[in-house]
C-alpha cells in the first residue's frame, strides 16, 4: 500500500541500503546491484529525480571497458519504428529488440510546483568478460544539461 501511495503522489520510495546514490547539482539517481540479466546481460533498475524546475535528459550511458550499455525505458512495438518494420520485409530478431531496444532519452521531469514522478529504467549490459560477484562496474551517464555523472554499481549473481 505504501509503494502505491508513493507512485500516486509522484515521490518515489527511499533508496535501499543496497542501492547506489548519486547526486550531480540537482539531479539524483539511485540504483540498485547489477544482477544477472537475459543472455549474460547484467541488469539494474535505476531511478532519476530533480530537485531543480527545469526538466532534464539522460542522453547516453557509457561502461568502462567498452561494455554495451542499453537503457529501457518505454516498450515499444516494434512495428512502430519504420527502420525494424521494413527490413527488406524481415523482421528484426526478438533477441536482440529485448535486449537493446530502447525509445528516445530519458525525459527527468522538473519540479513546477510540488514532487515530479521519478524518471525510472532499467540499464542492461553486456560485459566485455565475465564480472565475478562483488566485482564493480562503472557506468558514466550523460545528461543534457546537467552533464555526466559516474556510478560505481556493485555486481551481485545472488
Amino acid at each position: 500500500m505504501a509503494l502505491l501511495f508513493a507512485g500516486l503522489a509522484g515521490t518515489a520510495p527511499p533508496p535501499r541500503v543496497s542501492d547506489v546514490v548519486v547526486r550531480l547539482g540537482s539531479i539524483t539517481v539511485s540504483a540498485t546491484a547489477m544482477g544477472p540479466g537475459p543472455s549474460g546481460t547484467l541488469t539494474t533498475s535505476m531511478q532519476v529525480t530533480t530537485s531543480g524546475q527545469p526538466s532534464d535528459q539522460l542522453d547516453a550511458a557509457i561502461a568502462a571497458g567498452g561494455a554495451l550499455v542499453a537503457v529501457y525505458h518505454q516498450q515499444v512495438s516494434a512495428a512502430a519504428i519504420p527502420d525494424l518494420a521494413s527490413c527488406g520485409g524481415e523482421v528484426a530478431p526478438p533477441d536482440a529488440v529485448d535486449r537493446w531496444l530502447h525509445y528516445g532519452p530519458l525525459l527527468v521531469p522538473g519540479r513546477s510546483g510540488g514532487p515530479s514522478p521519478p524518471a525510472v529504467a532499467t540499464l542492461t549490459v553486456q560485459p566485455v568478460t565475465p564480472l565475478p560477484d562483488g566485482a564493480t562496474l562503472v557506468i558514466t551517464l550523460y545528461f543534457a544539461h546537467a552533464g555526466s555523472v559516474t556510478l560505481h554499481l556493485p555486481v551481485s549473481h545472488a
